[in-house]
């Protein structure tokens, strides 16, 4: 439960129809399932206790009567364990039947829900045997217990703020105005949802659909157990199909149980922070009642899967899909701004590397989207003393194979100049050394430029804008910054993307930047002519750095909580103290490099991450990471 986790399960029980003391020891079975497990939060079905296809049995004093004591029997049993457990029953108040959710936790009823919307069509009859209960929250009494009964009760942790449980029945969930809605706006972030939905054809695909909806609109987690085995056959087949869904996101899915819980971890922590960024969702609608309760203090083993690659989809038809948009993005971005300004002609710094490879792509997109003659993107190679064969050979490739204009002006001599100029004897490679090359190739492009009337399209990404791993007023500096948004990672499967739909020699080409280390190539070769600088070796793994940023800037996590989350996603890659040097050097990056990103040119946004100063990071220059390395240095 610590870092905003909680463990919970759904949980279809098997039941025999009306048998309510076989029932209640398969549910008290469950518990003790979820209590091994050290859970925190338990959802099972609706009308659990007797089943829910008793029909007009549901109206026998006998079944009523032994429906109360099992309720009763669970919630006693449930005094063993440090947990919150949420089933229904048919439980009479005010001389009426109504169809409950029951919340125990450690022997005590926390409050009992009456579902608000009962249908009665198609194969339901509920209106046959259930009332529908006012907005009323009253005070009842079951098993020598007093607690609350209504539509408008809370279940909050007291010592896990952000976790705010809200429970709604089945039909609930179904109908225009949720009941589920109310409690989200009023603070709920989990919903637990005690269903009995009976299988049909096409209907698994469409209650996915339903409960990944509401958990997005209510930034909410949702958890929903559905009626499985021993439900009566007579007319209609019951599947268990469970579901927990967190903002949108499937977190884990069960058909035909078979008796085995479906367990994940909800991340309380990131919901509340996404609420608050969030200012349209507007919380504190309506009058409802906290119930409070207290977990006590354990830490959550994480078992829900945390993805290395966040930005990068895991599933092959699903990347495509992705590489195809970002690149329709980009180039519509661009393509706007040539429109704009009239401009015919770009110039791009063609490296031989991945970001100047995606770079040129986009601009090969957007001009045969305008029809313009692709001669217009100038392409530019300025070789010097650390530029390779292979990138110099693939640039020329590329250009060739694209049918762009290519120039070479090598910017040794140049470089060389200004070394002179300065003061500087040429020999220590230090960062005076690296960004003179850095800057005099900028001042080419800008300058070549204004000779053809055209622009400068930047290559810098987001995975370098992060880490401030470029020279300012050098390559950090453009016209316009195709791929200001587009992370590192990310950058290699565009690049492989096109690749794979081109012709064999620029297909050949591209693979081949693909495979090339990632370098600026500021430093000599190697006496064998490779690539002596690896951005790699210096900055460290972009996978991790991708990692680190999409959970600090997506989520807000604390270093504590992205340290975790990386040694779940690479623990089997990364030794802990590795991505431990590895994260105090992009906190350490992050903030000092603030200054590069506060003035950087126009570009696209294409996800959800974006440091742009006029988007979606305002961040001051000048900000101190010392909180920040203070809980870093507690980390081990």
């Amino acid at each position: 439960m610590n870092d905003g986790f909680i463990s919970c399960a759904a949980y279809s029980a098997a039941v025999k129809v009306a048998d309510c003391k076989f029932n209640m020891e398969s549910i008290k079975e469950g518990i003790a399932k979820a209590g091994e497990q050290h859970l925190s939060l338990l959802v099972l079905p609706e009308l659990v206790i007797t089943g829910y296809t008793c029909g007009d049995l549901f109206l026998q004093r006998t079944l009523q009567r032994e429906a109360r004591n099992a309720v009763a029997e669970v919630a006693a049993y449930s005094a063993s364990y440090d947990l919150v457990v949420v089933f229904g029953a048919p439980l009479v108040f005010f001389g009426h039947l109504y169809n409950c959710g029951v919340v125990v936790h450690k022997g005590k009823i926390l409050g009992i829900v009456p579902k608000k919307n009962i249908p009665n069509y198609q194969e339901y009859y509920e209106r046959r045997w259930f009332s529908t209960p006012d907005e009323k929250t009253r005070e009842v009494e079951l098993g020598g217990q007093r607690c609350l009964f209504g539509t408008h009760l809370l279940f909050a942790c007291a010592n896990v703020p952000e976790f705010v449980l809200g429970v709604e029945i089945c039909e609930d969930l179904w109908v225009p105005l949720s009941p589920s809605t109310g409690l989200a706006l009023a603070g709920a972030t989990v919903i637990a949802n005690c269903s009995a939905s009976d299988e049909l054809v096409g209907k698994k695909q469409y209650r996915r659909n339903l409960v990944s909806s509401q958990s997005a609109k209510l930034i909410c987690s949702y958890i929903y157990s559905d009626a499985g085995y021993g439900e009566s056959s007579t007319d209609l087949v019951f599947c268990g199909h469970n579901l927990i869904y967190e903002n949108g996101i499937l977190l884990g899915e069960q058909f035909n149980s078979n008796g085995e819980l479906l367990i994940t971890q909800i991340d309380t922590g990131k919901l509340a922070l996404e609420r608050m960024r969030v200012n349209t969702f507007d919380q504190g609608s309506g009058e409802y009642i906290f119930v409070p309760f207290t977990l006590e203090e354990t830490k959550t083993i994480l078992t829900r899967f945390v993805d290395p690659s966040p930005f990068v989809p895991s599933d092959p038809a699903m990347r495509e899909i992705r590489c195809e948009k970002i690149m329709t993005l980009q180039s519509l971005g661009l393509k706007k701004r040539l429109e704009h300004t009239m401009c015919k002609n770009v110039v791009i710094g063609l490296s031989g590397g991945l970001d100047s490879t995606l770079a040129l792509l986009v601009c090969v997109e957007a001009f045969d989207s305008l029809k313009l003659d692709r001669k217009g993107i100038q392409a530019i190679t300025m070789p010097c003393f650390g530029t390779t064969r292979r990138t110099k050979s693939n640039a020329v490739v590329l250009a060739r194979e694209l049918g762009v204009s290519l120039t070479t002006i090598p910017i040794s001599k140049a470089v060389l100049q200004h070394f002179k100029d300065i003061g500087h004897d040429g020999k220590t490679l230090d960062v005076t050394y690296e960004n003179c090359q850095a800057r005099e190739r900028t001042q080419v492009l800008m300058d070549f430029a204004n000779k053809c009337n055209g622009m400068v399209v930047g290559t810098g990404d987001l995975s370098e804008l992060a880490l401030g791993w470029a020279t300012y007023n050098g390559d950090h500096m453009s016209m316009y910054g195709v791929n200001c948004s587009v992370p590192k990672t990310l950058v290699r499967h565009l690049v492989s993307f096109v690749a794979m739909k081109s012709e064999d020699r620029l297909k050949k080409v591209l693979l081949d930047v693909v495979a090339t280390p990632v370098s600026p190539e500021l430093l000599p070769s190697t006496s064998e002519g490779t690539i002596s600088q690896v951005t790699e070796d210096i900055v460290g793994p972009y996978e991790l750095h991708d990692f680190f940023l999409y959970q600090i800037v997506r989520w807000g996590s604390s270093p504590r909580k992205v340290y975790r989350l990386a040694i779940a996603a690479f623990g089997e890659k990364y030794e802990r103290t590795v991505i431990k040097k590895w994260l105090f050097t992009f906190y350490r990056r992050f903030f000092s490099q603030q200054f590069k990103r506060s003035c950087l040119p126009d570009g696209p946004k294409v996800g959800s991450v974006t440091l742009s100063p006029r988007g979606d990071w305002r961040m001051p220059s000048d900000a101190s990471v010392a909180l920040w390395k203070t809980e870093l240095d507690l980390l081990s």
